[in-house]
This record gives structure tokens, sequence and C-alpha cells, in this order.
């Protein structure tokens, strides 16, 4: 005997598989368990009664589909060339998916959509330390001991001088790397107005530096956090990212630049050479990994129960309590 097919309340098998794949709120990926990136160009990404794919033509080999696995996504990038349904694009939302336009390789980020069911939790941290002056003044330390290591910082030390130390730790280290590479005297100089005529590494380092920028942009968006509330950059919109990125920068962008003195197409190769030095870097879960330290130092970060509710209310005296609940007699809504 033939088994029924498994039909919905208006007999239609496709609308029963398509429910059968709506995430529960237990399935919905959590960035603080699992960080998965993936990037995207010159494809066409639709749904199918399976599920979202990625068909790639090609004149040899005609169209090849690639399904995604959209339920263990955290963010996707796509990038040039590439297109989207919008049932694709609803699907990756319900899902919990952020969903980036890119540059090439990944590099820039021009736009982004936020799931509804992206948490709040590293969004409040932030504003929290980024409100209270004592905490914001810990946070640059932090970033400084970071990058310059866990050096003795005077206790009188606020953000002017913090930037100062700064400042001659960032020289010392071009001087080091224009001695290494035999060119002589260096200076770091951003004028776009005069594009053209600055030197190589100049131009290199502006380069490698925006598509720096653009990666962490994209990972600070996949946290939920504000790219907006920077801790020693302020009044931009990308202060935070600039925060971020200069944690890698005399790690990553600088050596690739200098290395690039004697181009005669520094822009071009210092992005060819940001993105292949990006996948031994592993640069996208590092960037998580050193937000959630920098805005919950010390902290164990919990893993979040999957029963609990996705919207919840504020009350100054005890904090967040459940939303649903009719709180005139107790009962649920």
């Amino acid at each position: 005997m033939t088994p029924p097919r498994p039909r919905n309340g208006n007999g239609n098998p496709a609308d029963a598989r398509r429910r059968l794949a709506a995430p529960t709120v237990a399935m919905l990926p959590r960035i603080a368990d699992s960080l998965s990136f993936l990037y995207l160009d010159l494809v066409r990404i639709v749904q199918d009664d399976t599920g979202v794919c990625a068909e790639i033509n090609t004149t040899q080999r005609g169209t090849e589909t690639v399904y995604l696995p959209t339920a263990a996504l955290s963010c996707v990038l796509l990038g040039p060339g590439t297109s989207i349904t919008s049932r694709a694009l609803a699907t990756l939302a319900r899902h919990g998916t952020t969903v980036l336009i890119a540059g090439s390789g990944g590099v820039r980020c021009y736009a982004a959509t936020l799931p509804e069911s992206l948490s709040t939790t590293w969004l409040e941290r932030q504003a929290r330390a980024w409100a209270d002056d004592r905490q914001r003044m810990a946070v640059a330390i932090a970033m400084y001991r970071q990058r310059f290591g866990d050096t003795d910082i005077p206790t009188d030390t606020n953000l002017d001088k913090l930037r100062g130390m700064e400042g001659q730790r960032v020289k010392a280290h071009y001087r080091l790397l224009a001695q290494q590479h035999r060119i002589g005297r260096f200076r770091r100089n951003y004028d776009p107005d005069s594009w053209d005529t600055q030197d190589p590494v100049n131009l290199a380092l502006s380069a490698a530096n925006t598509c720096l920028y653009g990666i962490v942009h994209a990972a600070i968006l996949a946290l939920g956090c504000s790219p907006a509330l920077g801790f020693v950059h302020s009044g931009n919109q990308q202060a935070f990212v600039y925060d971020i990125a200069d944690l890698y920068k005399a790690e990553l962008t600088m050596p690739l630049a200098f290395s690039l003195h004697s181009s005669t197409e520094p822009e071009a190769e210092a992005r060819r050479g940001f993105r292949e030095g990006l996948r031994l870097f592993k640069l996208l879960p590092r960037i998580v990994t050193d937000v959630q330290r920098l805005l919950a130092p010390g902290t164990d970060i919990a893993t979040p129960d999957p029963d609990e509710q996705l919207v919840d209310l504020w009350d100054p005296v005890v904090g967040v309590v459940p939303g649903g609940v009719n709180y005139s007699t107790g009962e649920a809504l």
C-alpha cells in the first residue's frame, strides 16, 4: 500500500514541507554558541520547496545548485553579481540570519538587514559601557593593552594621555617597518584630495584598512552591536568599527602595506593580499570573541535558554521581566 502523502489543512504537500522547515525558537542560531559566516558572489539565491539554494550558471557545466544551511548560518555576505529573491530573503530572516550587502571578497559593508530574533544582549552591554565614563575608559584601556601588551598604565591616565601613548607606539611601529623594508623615513598621510600623488605604502595602507573596516563592520552587525558607539573614536557612524579595527592593523594591514612599497598597483595588490591573509588570520571569529571580552570582561558567557522569551519588559527596580503577562492580574496574556 502506498503511504499517504503528508498534507496540511489545505491539502498541499509543498505547503506542508514549508511548514516543517519553519524554525522553532530552539532552532534559531545564537552568536554566542557558534559563529558561521558565508560569503557569496556571482550567484542567484532562490527558495524552492526544500530550502534556500544558490544557483551557479557556467558555460561548461550549466546550472548547478548548492543548498545553504540557513539554520546554521549567523551571517551571509552577498558580494557583487549576487541576486536574491524575496522568498529566500524571508527564509533567512525567519532563521535569524543577518544578511549583509558587501563588496568583493566581503571587504566592504554597504547595507545590512538585521533579523527580528537577533538578541540585544551585546548592544545593551555596549550601550551601558559607552554611557558610563568609568566603564568607557576601562574599555579603552583594555583595547590599548590588547594592542601593545599588558603594560603599566598610570592610574591618573585619561583618554588624552592614552591617545598620546597610542600615537607614540604606532609611530615606533612605522619606523620599525620602514627600517625592515629599507624605505627610509615614512610618514602616514591620508589625503583624498591628492590621492594619486601619495606613495605606494600610504595607498596600500588606505586600501587595506578600508577592507578591514568592512570585515569589522560585518562582524559587529552580526553581533547586534552598534557601529556608531565607539569608546576611543566618536562622532561618526563607524566609530566602534574604527576602535575594533585598530586592534588588528599592526598585525595585518601595516606589514602588508610596507611589503608593497615598490608596487606599481599598491591598492589592487593590497586588496588581493588582504583577502589572502584573511583566510589564514581567521579574523571574523576573532573579532566576535574580542568584542565580547571587551564588553563583558571576566564574565562567563552563559548559554541562552532556547525556551526563553524573545521579548522581555524593562523594570527599573528588578531589571528584566517576562513579556506576555498581564501584570494587573499576574496571568499570562
